[in-house]
C-alpha cells in the first residue's frame, strides 16, 4: 500500500465526486456511481483503477457493528515505555499486532508513547484478557485507560475538501 501524498493536480472534481461516492458504499455499481457522478460506467472502471494504482484507494471493506457482534466495550488506552532506547518500541510493535481486540495503535509523541484503541465483550474482558496481557509485554511502563461511555461521532470517511481541482484549471 502507498502511503505517499497523491499528486492532487492529477484529481478532478469527478475523482473526488468518485472517492465519495465509494466511502459511502463501496459496493454500489460503477454504473450506479457513474449516474450519480455524470460519468459512464467504463469511464468510473478506469478512474477506479487509476486510482487503485496510485495507492488512493487501498482495499474495500465492510464494516461491522461492533455492539452486534457483543463487543460492547471501547477503551482509549495511552501506554508508556520503560526505556525509549533499544528495541521495546519495535517489540511492543510485533507483539501488539497480535491482539485482535486492538483496532488501532499510534505511536505518538507527548505525555505516552501509544494510544490504543480496544474493544471488548464487556469491562472483565477488557480488564482480564486485554489489559492484562498488555502490561506483560516487555518494556510496558504503564498503562492508563479510558471507557468510551457514549461516542458522538465516528466515521470512516475521510474529508476529500483539500484534494481540490487540478492546479492546472
Amino acid at each position: 500500500m502507498k502511503t505517499e501524498k497523491y499528486d492532487d493536480s492529477l484529481l478532478d472534481g469527478f475523482d473526488i465526486s468518485l472517492l465519495a461516492a465509494l466511502q459511502r458504499d463501496s459496493t454500489a455499481t460503477h454504473q450506479q456511481i457513474g449516474a450519480e457522478i455524470h460519468l459512464s460506467a467504463s469511464q468510473v472502471s478506469r478512474r477506479v483503477q487509476r486510482l487503485q494504482s496510485a495507492g488512493i484507494i487501498s482495499r474495500y471493506v465492510a464494516l461491522l457493528n461492533p455492539a452486534a457482534l457483543g463487543l460492547t466495550v471501547r477503551a482509549v488506552s495511552y501506554v508508556i515505555l520503560t526505556r525509549h532506547s533499544g528495541d521495546e518500541g519495535l517489540a511492543f510493535e510485533r507483539e501488539i499486532a497480535l491482539f485482535p481486540e486492538v483496532l488501532e495503535c499510534y505511536s505518538v509523541a507527548g505525555e505516552s508513547d501509544y494510544i490504543l484503541q480496544i474493544v471488548a465483550a464487556d469491562l472483565h474482558t477488557l480488564s482480564e484478557s486485554v489489559l492484562r496481557r498488555l502490561t506483560r509485554i516487555q518494556g510496558v511502563g504503564s498503562i492508563r485507560s479510558n471507557i468510551v461511555l457514549n461516542c458522538i461521532k465516528s466515521t470512516t470517511q475521510l474529508p476529500l475538501v483539500h484534494a481540490g481541482l487540478p492546479k492546472s484549471r
